[in-house]
C-alpha cells in the first residue's frame, strides 16, 4: 500500500464536469475577452451607436448653412442622451445649432437621468426640441413602448417649439441585429408603436433608422413613407439611398463626431420648415 507522506496534499482526479468548469474559467478570465464579449448594460443605447460599425464612415457634407447657392438651406441639429451628461446648450446655440432631440426612454425599463437638463436646457436657449425613444422590440410590444415613451417625456404640445417624438429603430446593441423578429414581425412592431403614438399625441412619430438596417430587418418595407417623417443615419458626404417608401428625408444624421456632443444632423429645409414640423 502506498504511503502518504505528511505535508503533501493529494489531488483528486478531475471529473468531466470539473474539466468543463476549468475551461470556462480560463476562457472568461483570458486577457481581452472578459469585457469585450459582454453586451453593454441595458439603458446605455444611444442613437446611431451601430451606424459606424455596420456602414462605416466617410467625409463630411458641405456646410449648407452658409452656402447661398444651394437650392435648399439645411438647419443644423443634434441629438443627446445620458452619456453626454449636462450639455453646454449655449455653446451649441452660438455655433448655429437650432434643434435637438433628447433620449427620453428605452424599452419599458429605462428613463434618462439627464432628460430634464437636456430637454429643458435646449428649449431654454431657444432651440426647437423633441424627445426620442430607443426601441427594443424583443422586450415588450410597440404599443407598450409608445405608452412608456409618452408617459416619460415623449409627448407633444402645439407650442411651436416641440417636435413630434422620434422612434430610434436600429441595430440591437444587446443581441441579434433584428431583435429575433422576422421582417413581417418587425413591420408589425413598428406599426404598433407609431399607431399608438399617434393615438396618444395626434402626431406621426419620426422614424430614425439606417437604410442597411431597414433593408435587413424590415425587408425594406415601404409601409411608413407616406405618414412618418424619415430621419436617416449615414456618416458620409451624402445620405445615400433611402429606405423604400420615402422619396426624401426630413433629417439626416451625418456624423457622430461633431463638436460639443458628437451626434450632428441636418434638417432638410430652412428654419421656417422646421417650425412647421413642430407646429404640426
Amino acid at each position: 500500500m502506498p504511503v502518504h507522506r505528511p505535508g503533501t496534499a493529494r489531488r483528486a482526479p478531475l471529473t468531466a464536469a470539473g474539466i468543463l468548469l476549468l475551461a470556462l474559467t480560463l476562457l472568461l478570465t483570458a486577457p481581452g475577452t472578459s469585457d469585450a464579449a459582454r453586451p453593454p448594460a441595458r439603458g446605455s443605447a444611444t442613437m446611431g451607436m451601430g451606424v459606424a460599425a455596420h456602414d462605416g464612415t466617410g467625409g463630411l457634407p458641405r456646410d449648407t448653412r452658409t452656402v447661398q447657392a444651394v437650392q435648399t438651406v439645411q438647419t443644423e441639429g443634434v441629438d443627446t442622451s445620458s452619456h453626454n451628461g449636462n450639455v453646454a446648450w449655449s455653446t451649441l446655440w452660438n455655433s448655429g445649432v437650432k434643434w435637438a432631440y433628447v433620449k427620453a426612454t428605452e424599452g419599458t425599463y429605462y428613463t434618462s437621468p439627464y432628460f430634464a437638463q437636456q430637454y429643458n436646457g435646449s428649449y431654454n436657449v431657444g432651440m426647437i426640441r423633441g424627445a426620442y425613444h430607443f426601441a427594443t422590440p424583443d422586450t415588450t410590444s410597440g404599443a407598450a413602448q409608445a405608452d412608456y415613451f409618452v408617459d416619460h417625456g415623449g409627448g407633444w404640445s402645439r407650442d411651436g417649439r416641440t417636435l413630434p417624438g422620434a422612434l430610434d429603430i436600429e441595430w440591437n446593441p444587446y443581441g441579434a441585429a433584428c431583435y429575433g423578429k422576422s421582417a413581417a414581425g418587425m413591420v408589425s412592431w413598428i406599426r404598433d408603436f407609431v399607431n399608438r403614438y399617434k393615438t396618444r399625441t395626434g402626431r406621426d412619430a419620426v422614424i430614425y433608422t439606417a437604410t442597411s438596417w431597414w433593408t435587413q430587418c424590415t425587408g425594406n418595407s415601404a409601409a411608413f413613407g407616406s405618414t412618418n417623417p424619415l430621419w436617416i443615419a449615414r456618416y458620409n458626404t451624402d445620405p445615400g439611398a433611402l429606405p423604400a417608401g420615402w422619396g426624401y428625408y426630413t433629417m439626416w444624421q451625418y456624423t457622430s463626431s461633431g463638436p460639443t456632443v458628437g451626434d450632428h444632423s441636418r434638417f432638410n429645409g430652412a428654419y421656417d420648415r422646421l417650425q412647421a414640423l413642430a407646429n404640426g
